[in-house]
């Protein structure tokens, strides 16, 4: 294999293997940093989609509005192994079982546009020992893309249609010290 051609393969495989891992985060806002009692414990990085669904707006039932259902993502560690899933509720749930569900506690606007805010949620445990049962908290960083779809796209003609938007994320995993 020529130099150039063996270049261009190891740039295109280190570039695979690192949208895989968890990357490193811009400047968090203050108001979503964990707390001074919790530790890093683990970063995984998340790929998936965020689903929406054509609703009729709750103070307003002659407009629509995507609105948001779930996420659905796989999640991956440092050296690009899928560790686990992440879905409604919102929960992470490891593949040796152990899960939380987490609940928003800051949010604020992811620095690119089109990406899902950025989010602190606290965490509990809702299943059994394991790798996220000493999860406490888990911030959401470095988003790209996910949001809703363009607000014409839902109408009355596409009510109850959901919308698939695929996202990235990093999602790092606190817990008490």
């Amino acid at each position: 294999m020529s130099r150039p051609i063996l270049a261009t393969s190891l740039s295109l495989v280190l570039a695979a293997c690192a949208s895989q891992s968890p990357m490193p985060t811009v400047a968090v806002p203050e108001h979503l940093k964990p707390a001074p009692s919790e530790v890093p414990l683990m970063a995984l990085a998340a790929r998936g989609v965020q689903i929406y669904e054509c609703r009729a707006k709750k103070d307003d039932p002659q407009a629509m509005e995507w609105a948001f259902v779930a996420p659905e993502a796989e999640l991956f560690d440092a050296q690009g192994k899928n560790v686990g899933k992440h879905y409604a509720g919102p929960h992470w749930e490891s593949g040796d079982g152990s899960k939380i569900v987490g609940t928003v506690k800051a949010r604020a606007d992811a620095p690119q546009a089109g990406a899902i805010p950025w989010l602190l949620l606290a965490t509990r445990s809702v299943g059994p020992d394991g790798a996220f049962a000493k999860v406490t908290s888990v911030q959401r960083v470095n988003t790209r893309d996910g949001a809703a779809p363009a607000a014409d796209g839902c109408t009355a003609a596409t009510l109850g249609q959901t919308a698939r938007v695929a996202y990235t994320a990093d999602y790092l995993m606190f817990g008490a010290k």
